[in-house]
């Protein structure tokens, strides 16, 4: 998604952060609706994939989802799958590019992701 005239400008990964960019463009729709509704647990959602994407001990917050969630596929790479619970139902998925230091975010929604409901 280019950015135009308006946008908001995203900084620039420091050295030891990751980048955090969206691998679609519902994503990068779903994370501007998390920032209108929770623009603040948005924010330190942001703050913890960039600094800390797999963090060991997980937390209530930042955690892989369970079984074939667990993985997703991005650009033909097998990568661990993570999610952000934002609020109550609103999450973040995304999969971690180590070697490259990228977040990419598979979703963002203000509403529990439809893909666990089994």
């Amino acid at each position: 998604m280019t950015p135009k005239r308006g946008d908001r400008a995203a900084p620039p990964a420091l050295p030891g952060e990751y980048s955090i960019r969206f691998a679609a463009n519902d994503a990068a729709k779903g994370w501007e609706e998390l920032c209108r509704q929770a623009a603040g647990n948005t924010r330190t959602a942001y703050e913890a994939l960039r600094d800390s994407p797999c963090p060991k001990p997980e937390t209530d917050r930042q955690h892989r989802p369970k079984y074939d969630l667990a993985w997703a596929s991005h650009d033909g790479e097998r990568l661990e799958q993570w999610q952000y619970e934002v609020t109550a139902g609103g999450r973040i998925w995304y999969v971690v590019d180590h070697e490259a230091r990228i977040c990419w975010i598979k979703h963002a929604g203000t509403g529990h992701p439809k893909v666990t409901d089994r």
